[in-house]
């Protein structure tokens, strides 16, 4: 027997030594000893790559850590236990400016203190049990990771697929750094909450637009990603097809200045072009304000906002004129040129043709600026009105020729309802808003009368042949920017040369270390500051040159991380044992990443695909989305500026159903508002798991993070609930122990079952086919605990002490104990010894089968209804005959209480399933 057998039975102990701390300390000894969880590629079983998404380590784990792993690890004992070769790994993504912020703050080094954490935390997990194959854990922060990173990028320059440019980002001027879009929140930067400024600055790119359509395209083939996922992933990409069209410009004194560039998914809008907007940062907008001292203020003005879409479609649209006039490349009409605040030099060409009849944005600038609003795109209703009016005008030669063209009233002429329908219209526009779904073109000269499609194809033919645009399929999506103005960081592998430019650092130089025992400055990162580290030699001239100072972002360690778990010690990036387990076959993390991190992901993998590293298209076949941990709130004071108290700190009051219905603060007894949010540092509502593990045991904390909401669905943190997981728990662990004290049980006789013995192997083998359905297929394990706990029911109210009653429970007994093994492993582990199952430990255990014999029932229970009201049961024998099953309900006493008065009028029998009595 391992050192994980239980203290032994005590009857006058009621709990029968359940000790979670020591059961569980004792099953981690042997798993550790064991090396029970280390895999390798030498098996004759179906691999199973199990993943969640690597921690940051911060100090402590979450309860969002909790959940998020113990969904793994479920999956993961289960695919073992159903006879597969399961590899579940971690690691540490630790890089990062957490790290370099709090050691800023506690006037220490990153590398220290995350260090420290990432011992703090493994500990943690390891309390947890869960099943990881810690023998191939890293760090993202040491060289011996990040050296492969820097040897891709290497080659990813000499392939032209990385690459340097100036670039307009957002800046923190507080992290001193650049932000990603999605890091900008309501102009502020994500962590400081400092506006964001807009600058120019050389960043690191890797060419991701490159394989933009693969990207688009991989998504069809991941149905086991949710939807939800792969649509934000499509709306990202941004796929549209449309027409590229130059327009001349000319400055104040007709002068021709450069052409301007627009790219347009509505070219079917051309003709009501009023003016063309440009980004503060186009060469045409530095061109003008050269003479204009106004336009040179507004554009510095641009810069003190951040370059995110979010931003830009909420702000109040402001634009300044250049004096420039660009030429309409069909009716040769000038039209004014623009700076505006809501276009990105990032985005398209930096250009846009401004349509405000029909475009919103261009509508609400066209409104506050005064600019010509023309109608060019109509809907069918307009259409026809045209048609009418069309026709009148044919019985009176003398009228306009247009409807929407201007010119005399045509109030004058009897169209009747066609002229409102018209003039209504044309009023909505202009007062209203634009109309911005497709339609039939008017006002566009030769291309009235035409749709989209047909419009589309003849600009394009004719822009073509004047070599003035063409046809063009545009993303959405923009090269990812790698590079970071701060220290910790992976070191960028390149060195700076004012001969040769960009020179990338030779592979049989890596890694580029990043020093760790370092002192800050302020913010300034050290390697920026430290002219011994940034010297160097240039590999191509031998002259003197500098070291690239930037680092990698961050998302840079966690786009590979999950293929260097195959290939631990590998001297490339990952070796052959990559092609055997990629791609992971189930990833779990937080829908939170659906863009950034999912879209690195998977475009990562691709870039090894192509250096032959791996040989699959996709990093995951199956995709799993979390839900958060949401609890309650406690805070006094006034929305915004509020104090948050921690939940430690607070007295409750709670309902008979657990629910927190007050609360008063501990220090001084006076009323806290109470709310709900999901569990963050910034509302001080976080549970420390280590507190409830140390009160009731890691199992019940993983049974109650499983069993209170599906996976995929928020969870509410619930004190009362864990109380209820713990209980369940330990009755499971009096039942066997009560079990095991009245002595061995005798082998089963299938031959002589009883009726009652029957009905409870057939709830046994229902639960063992649900929970395994639930465990496998629909990954519901809060579904799957609930039947457990309905069968642990049904035993409990068997009180059979027969030999086959006994054998009965025994086998009833151990399937709870290994139906259980995935949530609850140390509980499992300890209570399949007791059983008597010393030298057959659970890890090594299939999951139990469902006995198809046993499923068979011999009788059924129907519903019976009274005028379609559910009014009793009736358990009756399977393959009764109608008229039997009519008498048995109508003798039912239930229905013969409510039958009184009554008169049956029809019995409807539908077999296996109701009885329906229509009275009156």
């Amino acid at each position: 027997m391992s050192d994980a057998a239980p203290a032994p039975h005590d009857p006058k102990n009621e709990h029968h030594g359940f000790d979670p701390s020591a059961l569980e300390a004792a099953a981690q000894r042997y798993w550790d000893a064991t090396r029970a969880f280390e895999v390798d590629e030498r098996s004759d079983k179906p691999k199973y790559y199990c993943l969640s998404m690597l921690p940051y380590p911060s100090g402590a784990l979450h309860m969002g850590h909790v959940r998020n792993y113990t969904i793994g690890d479920v999956i993961s004992r289960y695919k073992r236990m159903t006879g597969f070769n399961v590899l579940q790994p971690m690691g540490w993504d630790a890089f990062g400016l957490p790290a370099e912020n709090a050691a800023i703050k506690n006037k220490t080094a990153p590398a220290k203190w995350t260090y420290a954490n990432i011992a703090h935390m493994k500990a943690q997990l390891k309390t947890m049990g869960y099943a990881i194959d810690w023998s191939r854990e890293f760090a993202t922060c040491t060289p011996d990771y990040y050296v492969h990173e820097q040897r891709m990028f290497v080659r990813l320059m000499k392939k032209g697929l990385a690459y340097r440019k100036n670039s307009v980002v957002n800046w923190d001027p507080i992290d001193q750094t650049v932000l990603a879009n999605e890091q900008v929140i309501d102009g502020r930067g994500w962590r400081t909450g400092a506006l964001v400024e807009k600058r120019e600055i050389p960043q690191w790119f890797l060419k991701i637009t490159d394989y933009a359509q693969e990207l688009l395209d991989g998504l069809d083939t991941l149905p086991g990603w949710p939807e939800a996922v792969k649509t934000m992933q499509r709306n990202w990409i941004g796929r549209s097809e449309g027409l590229e069209i130059r327009f001349d410009v000319r400055d104040e004194a007709g002068n021709p200045v450069d052409p301007l560039t627009v790219f347009t998914t509505r070219p079917d809008t051309l003709m009501g072009v009023t003016y063309v907007s440009i980004a503060a940062e186009h060469p045409l907008a530095a061109h003008a304000a050269k003479t204009d001292a106004d336009l040179a203020a507004f554009i510095a003005e641009l810069r003190k906002g951040g370059v995110s879409e979010a931003e830009l479609e909420t702000q109040e649209k402001r634009g300044r004129d250049t004096g420039l006039r660009a030429i309409h490349p069909v009716t040769g009409e000038q039209v004014p040129v623009f700076v505006a605040n809501f276009v990105l030099m990032n985005y398209g060409t930096g250009a846009v043709m401004a349509v405000p009849g029909h475009d919103q944005r261009d509508w609400e600038f066209a409104k506050r600026y005064h600019l010509p609003i023309k109608t060019v795109i109509v809907p069918d209703a307009v259409r026809d009105a045209l048609a009418e009016i069309g026709r009148d005008v044919a019985r009176h030669p003398d009228a306009m020729s247009s409807a929407l063209g201007g010119g005399p009233s045509i109030d004058v002429y009897d169209t009747g309802a066609a002229v409102q329908v018209v003039e209504q219209f044309q009023s909505a526009i202009q007062e209203q808003g634009p109309w911005t779904e497709r339609g039939w073109l008017v006002n566009s000269g030769e291309y009235d009368g035409m749709d989209f499609q047909q419009s589309l194809d003849a600009l394009a033919t004719r822009f073509e042949a004047q070599g003035r645009g063409n046809r063009r399929v545009n993303y959405r999506l923009r090269d990812w920017g790698v590079s970071r103005q701060r220290y910790w960081g992976c070191p960028i592998p390149v060195i700076l040369c004012a001969k040769c430019g960009d020179v990338p650092v030779p592979e049989d130089q890596l890694p580029v270390v990043l020093p760790e025992d370092v002192e800050f400055s302020g913010v300034a990162s050290p390697i920026k500051s430290d002219p011994q580290w940034r010297k160097t030699t240039c590999p191509s001239c031998g002259g003197d040159a500098e070291r690239e100072t930037d680092t990698f972002d961050t998302f840079m360690e966690s786009s590979w991380y999950y293929a260097r778990y195959t290939s631990p010690g590998a001297a490339d990036q990952v070796d052959e044992r990559a092609k055997y387990w990629t791609p992971v076959d189930q990833y779990i993390g937080g829908i939170e990443h659906a863009i950034l991190h999912l879209m690195y992901f998977r475009f990562y993998h691709k870039l090894m695909r192509d250096q032959g590293l791996v040989n699959s298209d996709e990093p995951a076949i199956n995709l799993m989305t979390q839900g958060m941990v949401i609890a309650e709130t406690f805070s006094r004071g006034p929305k915004g500026s509020e104090d948050w108290f921690n939940p430690v700190d607070v007295d409750v009051i709670r309902d008979e159903r657990g629910r927190v219905v007050g609360a008063t603060l501990k220090a001084d007894g006076l009323p806290v508002e109470i709310g709900t949010e999901k569990m963050s540092k910034s509302k001080n509502n976080g549970v420390d798991p280590q507190l409830m593990v140390d009160k009731f045991g890691a199992d019940t904390v993983r049974l109650f993070s499983m069993f209170a909401a599906p996976p995929d669905q928020s969870l509410e943190w619930n004190e009362a609930g864990v109380e209820g997981m713990a209980r369940f728990l330990r009755r499971v662990w009096v039942s066997v122990h009560k079990h095991v004290a009245d002595g061995a049980a005798p082998a089963l006789d299938l031959a002589s079952l009883d009726a009652a013995q029957k009905t409870l192997r057939r709830q046994l083998h229902e639960a063992i086919q649900k929970v395994g359905d639930d465990y496998g297929r629909r990954h519901s394990f809060n579904t799957a605990i609930a039947v457990v706990m309905e069968l642990h029911n049904h035993l409990s109210k068997f009180d059979d002490l027969s030999d086959n009653g006994r054998a009965l429970r025994q086998e009833v007994l151990a399937s709870i104990v290994l139906l259980l093994n995935p949530i609850t492993p140390h509980t499992s582990h300890a209570l399949w010894q007791v059983l008597g199952h010393a030298e057959t430990l659970i890890e090594d255990l299939p999951f139990p089968q469902a006995d198809k014999s046993a499923l068979t029932r011999d009788t059924v229970t129907l519903a019976v209804q009274v005028n379609g009201k559910l009014r009793g049961t009736i358990e009756v024998p399977v393959g009764i005959a109608k008229e039997d099953a009519e008498r048995l309900a109508l003798a039912e006493p239930n229905v013969v209480k409510f039958m009184e008065g009554l008169s049956v009028r029809k019995v409807i029998v539908v077999p296996g399933k109701i009885v329906n009595i229509v009275a009156s």
